[in-house]
């Protein structure tokens, strides 16, 4: 038992470095960045519909799920995406593999359940280059970073069919973000480094609602609500004259004093509401919507990158089916096969343009010999973006591997 414990306090303690690489996407200078997690590997594969829950995975977007665990649950999760960033005239790709989040849950009673991990939330991680041939003027625009998530929830029956639950998130990270200046013909220009470390608490409040409808038939739905609440921005600026190579690493000459400044940062307002029907461990359909209140954010470089913002929306099909659960005679009868779709309106405007990300999910759930654990496998195909209007597409392809561990843990022996 205190094995497992200091192995899991070491993966948590080392979990939040996989947020720094986590994203190759120019459009992470959106807000804090690129947000990494869209759920768990299961969830992920179901298109983002998040409103089942079971006894054997932890479901990381709604806190009221932890309510109906009856294992001990370790969970953690990766992805490896592969993107192809094209505009009208170049083609560029990039690799990424990410740790998108690690987490153990465990039965507090027969009503009440209780979850805790870390998350790397969001990626900066872009290299944008303006030219402006009036004024002979070349901008370039490097971000690289990320906002970590540690969690720790409750989940409650308040009664049979209905579970509350909440959790508590502390978020820190750091944020470089750097412009420089040049003008074509002058050997010199200008670099000014911004380093932001990130602090601050948010909460997820969740509600979930089982019950039978034409005797078999289960209905599901769930909502979260998170509310709109304030980070500590801790900055430190640096200017720089360069010297002129046209590139994005130029000599720095000299530099004027550092300033350090704080500021605060609203994180936006979320609220999601989702439904399904299903068989008891056979099949389940639903959906999902996703608000999200983005029109408040700003950005430094929007009198030059012409963007701006409106609230979000997030809309996730999906489901999942087991051919036969209990099946002895066939594995292949107890692999759970997902599916799913979204679409999503991320909030950002660049060019007058709304930036749409959508994509195809699949998914198996893998049984793991004997025990109640599981390999899940997903995999994610879409795009983002436009090449209209100056703009970059994205086209990516994610590869979803998830892990969920369970055992009875807490259990006084009678014979050792």
């Amino acid at each position: 038992m205190i094995k497992r414990f200091l192995i899991l306090i070491f993966l948590l303690s080392t979990a939040a470095t996989f947020a720094q690489q986590g994203s190759a996407s120019p459009y992470s200078i959106f807000g804090l960045g690129e947000e990494r997690f869209k759920g768990t590997a299961e969830i992920r594969a179901m298109g983002g519909v998040s409103v089942f829950a079971d006894s054997i995975h932890i479901n990381l977007q709604n806190p009221a799920s932890y309510a109906n665990l009856i294992f001990t649950t370790f969970t953690l999760g990766g992805t490896f995406t592969g993107t192809k960033f094209k505009t009208e005239n170049a083609t560029e790709k990039a690799q990424r593999t990410t740790m998108d989040y690690l987490a153990l849950g465990f039965p507090i009673s027969r009503k009440a359940g209780f979850g805790f991990g870390v998350i790397p939330f969001s990626s900066v991680g872009y290299k944008i280059q303006n030219n402006d041939p009036i004024n002979l003027s070349v901008r370039h625009f490097i971000g690289e970073g990320g906002m970590n998530r540690a969690f720790a929830g409750f989940g409650y029956k308040i009664m049979p069919n209905l579970n509350l639950g909440i959790d508590v998130n502390y978020n820190f990270g750091q944020i470089t973000t750097v412009n420089i200046r040049n003008t074509v013909g002058i050997d010199y220009g200008t670099q000014e480094t911004n380093v932001s470390e990130l602090s601050g608490f948010t909460a997820n409040i969740g509600v979930m609602y089982r019950r039978k409808i034409m005797t078999k038939y289960d209905f599901f739905s769930g909502l979260t609500f998170t509310p709109e609440s304030n980070l500590t921005s801790s900055n430190t600026k640096n200017i720089f004259t360069i010297y002129n190579t046209g590139g994005f690493s130029p000599p720095a000459i000299d530099y004027l004093d550092e300033s350090v400044s704080s500021t605060t940062i609203k994180s936006s307002s979320k609220l999601a509401i989702g439904a399904g029907m299903g068989l008891g461990k056979k099949w389940l359909v639903g959906g999902e919507v996703t608000f999200k209140g983005s029109g408040s954010f700003s950005n430094r470089f929007n009198d030059i990158l012409n963007v701006s913002y409106e609230n979000g929306v997030k809309y996730s099909v999906g489901g999942f089916y087991i051919p036969k659960y209990n099946s002895f005679s066939s594995y292949l009868q107890r692999i759970t096969y997902r599916g799913g779709f979204r679409y999503e309106n991320t909030g950002m405007v660049i060019n007058n343009v709304s930036i749409k990300d959508y994509a195809v999910t699949g998914g198996l759930g893998l049984p793991l010999g004997g025990t109640n654990s599981n390999l899940n496998i997903g995999f994610e195909f879409g795009r983002r973006g436009t090449t209209a209007s100056n703009l970059i597409q994205e086209n990516y392809g994610s590869l979803i591997l998830g892990l969920s561990f369970n055992d009875r843990w807490f259990i006084k022996r009678k014979y050792d």
